[in-house]
């Protein structure tokens, strides 16, 4: 081959190579935003996900505290502590947790009923600060058939 030969192949390589360069950072520009969406929805569905059980678990604490107390006043108030109190352990944090404990009669076998929701918002998340999910439990807890009515020190 001829130098000028040469050279006309080494100038049609370098454009074809400046075309492909060009391609490769105009797919990356098209496929960025939707990778970058799914990773922060796998992100928010867990999170989601996590407020769900949480909330669970604050319900059925609630119900069961509320369970174990000596009376129906006793039992709102341990029911909703208890429930607090877990609700922190799970990070339901941001003030939107609502939780009621309610019972009709306190006799032995009475159900307690423990109810909770929680707003999960997705604030932090780019993209997706628009997004929030309310998430709810009920759970019911029966107090114990074979308890003794009174406290510890035997006396009503």
């Amino acid at each position: 081959m001829s130098a000028p030969a040469a050279s006309r192949w080494n100038l049609v390589a370098d454009r074809w190579l400046r075309a492909e360069r060009g391609n490769a950072l105009i797919e990356t520009a098209l496929v960025l935003p939707l990778l970058l969406l799914l990773a922060f929805g796998v992100i928010g569905v867990g999170r989601v996900v996590q407020a769900q059980m949480g909330v669970s678990a604050v319900a059925r604490e609630a119900a069961r505290a509320g369970a174990l107390a000596n009376g129906s006043a006793e039992a709102a108030a341990r029911g909703i502590a208890r429930g607090e109190e877990v609700a922190t352990g799970y990070r339901l944090t941001n003030g939107s947790l609502e939780l009621a404990v309610a019972l009709d009669s306190f006799a032995r076998g009475a159900p307690v009923r423990a109810k909770a929701s929680y707003e999960a918002a997705l604030d932090d998340l780019p993209l997706l600060g628009w997004a929030r999910f309310t998430v709810a439990s009920d759970h019911v807890e029966r107090t114990d058939l074979y308890r003794s009515r009174w406290p510890a020190g035997g006396q009503p």
